[in-house]
């Protein structure tokens, strides 16, 4: 009886042990994936962006006493912004691309205001995946723009998406990475980080910041940032005023049932 029972909870520790290294290796292969993705589209950026730093070494911008007219776009930055269009061929749900110096996070940003929450669950390829693609809230306008931007990205196991947002916890990660770069297909900018917190969803006490695009008025922009800075886990020293356009990224954040971490930022304006 007690061989038979030995036998049993051998065979039970193999099939546990041949599930967990399937799942384990599923996951690696799947991880793997998703990272030659978009590396492929990080790529085309890249090259994009080396050309564009050639083009600043080679060419000096000329000084002249009668310019009446500044271009709508700096040539220097056009090959970046063509890039871009190209990825939009490929995908019209792309609307920009996110940037943080240092980090894995360097992917195209997506929207779907007539399919809400669709690329946390699909790829830029628009097949299922579980890494999904950062994208930004179907309530927001990203054409007006809204005074805010929500973008979404997954706290991934292997560090992909937003899983760097983390690192802002800590004071001395934001002294060194105080600005987030966001690009639309039309427009290079770089947004500075105002406050970086810790809430929750999907209960009746976590901050609901993710309902905030639009500001009626100056009180109720302010009621925002006041909250945000509130929560803040430390003072950055820099806030946001009425007129100023904002992201908010949002990422899963797991001391908490339902945690999100979310790093406001504001637009540097020339």
């Amino acid at each position: 009886m007690k061989r038979k029972l030995y036998i049993l909870a051998m065979v039970v520790c193999i099939v546990v042990f041949c599930v967990s290294a399937f799942q384990l290796i599923r996951y690696y292969l799947e991880a793997r994936e998703a990272d030659q993705g978009f590396e492929q589209l990080t790529d085309i950026v890249e090259q994009a962006r080396e050309m564009e730093q050639d083009t600043e070494q080679e060419t000096e911008p000329e000084e002249t006493e009668d310019v009446t007219e500044e271009p709508a776009i700096d040539p220097r930055d056009q090959a970046v912004l063509d890039a871009y269009q190209v990825l939009h061929e490929q995908n019209e749900d792309m609307v920009g691309w996110i940037r943080l110096e240092g980090t894995k996070i360097d992917y195209p940003v997506m929207y779907t205001p007539d399919r809400p929450n669709y690329y946390i669950d699909h790829n830029f390829e628009k097949e299922e995946d579980r890494y999904g693609v950062p994208y930004i809230a179907e309530h927001c306008d990203i054409e007006k723009p809204s005074d805010n931007l929500v973008i979404y990205g997954h706290h991934m196991k292997n560090g992909s998406m937003f899983t760097a947002l983390k690192n802002y916890r800590d004071p001395d990660f934001y002294e060194e990475n105080k600005i987030i770069q966001f690009d639309t297909l039309t427009e290079r900018a770089e947004y500075e980080v105002v406050t970086v917190f810790i809430t929750t969803v999907y209960d009746d006490v976590g901050f609901r910041y993710y309902e905030f695009t639009d500001a009626a008025d100056e009180a109720e922009f302010d009621a925002y940032i006041n909250e945000c800075k509130r929560l803040s886990l430390y003072d950055t020293g820099v806030t946001a005023e009425y007129g100023d356009k904002l992201i908010t990224l949002s990422t899963c954040e797991y001391s908490h049932e339902n945690g999100r971490l979310v790093v406001v930022a504001k637009k540097i304006e020339e």
